[in-house]
């Protein structure tokens, strides 16, 4: 078959009310070329019936089944089916501003060393929790290659449905692999890690829909210990080949942040103390108070504090003693 420039990869399970919103914001790009791979992931209601509706109205789409249950078999699936140059994901709960596709589809084409694209999202909830906001508001503040590598081990500051990304990295790097973690997160620090190039785009060009049934809330995989499990698997990994020469101390010796560093341990990590407010707040490792942070050179200082606001304190702070973000500290909370 003809190849195309964009393939949209859309799985859905059980998305009968948001299934053609979603179908709809893809054929309304201004962007045309394209082909829709709907992936239907052993939908029990009305999706099944929808998707092969809006198949048979436009001859750019096309759907798919995926019998093995779990997102990372239908985007595999979908991905395997591709015949785009570049793959373009979205969820069966969103929707992409008409723009989205031929601004990141010109942008790849302009910037040749950038492997992965995506931008900026406009948050839609009517969940009374602001923590998503948040989180999308600091997604948001990042664009550059640079600004995601340094904050990769917070959150991949991309919002993962919004990306589009050359095809050639999933013969270079992998596809998404099935187990006890966040598959997104997982492939995303794997590509960061192998030396793909990410950035953002500023425009808002994608609605992040938010509800109580989205994976991310339901899902143990995205729990917040997945999360620094697969964390402390790719930090080991970058500290070994870049850092290793120097001793790591962790900035933080409160519970949470000594129950994070048994994950480093297990990677075969040494970790040589903690920086606190206070010294010897832990009796574990040698405990410092944050003052006592030597002239930078022989220690590299992962903050493990996750209390809103702290990050830019104590990057701030760093800062002011000649520390360098990604070479003497970074942040992982």
């Amino acid at each position: 078959m003809k190849p195309v420039p964009i393939s949209v990869i859309l799985p859905f399970f059980n998305a009968e009310r948001t299934l053609e919103r979603a179908v709809q914001s893809i054929l309304k790009q201004t962007f045309r070329d394209f082909e829709l791979l709907l992936v239907d992931n052993n939908s029990t209601d009305q999706s099944a019936d929808i998707a092969w509706k809006l198949a048979q109205s436009d001859d750019r789409i096309k759907l798919l089944h995926e019998p093995q249950q779990g997102v990372v078999f239908a985007m595999n699936c979908g991905m395997d089916a591709a015949r785009g140059s570049y793959l373009a994901r979205m969820d069966a709960d969103d929707v992409s501003l008409p723009g989205r596709l031929e601004k990141q589809y010109r942008f790849l084409q302009n910037y040749p060393d950038v492997g992965l694209v995506g931008c900026n999202v406009r948050h839609v909830s009517s969940l009374p929790s602001k923590g998503l906001q948040r989180f999308v508001d600091w997604v948001n503040a990042f664009h550059s290659e640079e600004e995601i590598w340094l904050n990769r081990f917070v959150e991949i500051p991309i919002i993962q449905p919004s990306v589009l990304f050359r095809g050639e990295l999933l013969r270079q790097h992998g596809a998404y692999r099935q187990g006890d973690f966040p598959e997104d997160y997982e492939l995303f620090l794997r590509w960061l890690a192998g030396g793909v190039c990410f950035a953002q785009l500023p425009d808002v060009l994608f609605e992040w829909h938010d509800s109580e049934t989205r994976l991310t809330r339901t899902d143990e995989r995205y729990s917040t210990e997945a999360f620094y499990k697969t964390k402390a698997h790719y930090f080991a990994q970058w500290f070994l080949q870049n850092q290793a020469r120097k001793a790591l101390w962790i900035w933080g010796a409160g519970r949470k942040s000594r129950q994070r560093v048994r994950f480093l341990e297990e990677e075969g990590l040494q970790v040589a103390g903690y920086y606190d407010l206070k010294a010897h707040k832990t009796t574990e490792k040698r405990c410092l108070a944050f003052h006592d942070v030597p002239q930078p050179g022989t220690q590299f200082i992962l903050s493990m504090v996750g209390r809103y606001g702290a990050r830019e304190k104590i990057s701030s702070f760093l800062d002011s003693r000649q520390y360098r973000a990604g070479h003497d500290y970074l942040m992982m909370a």
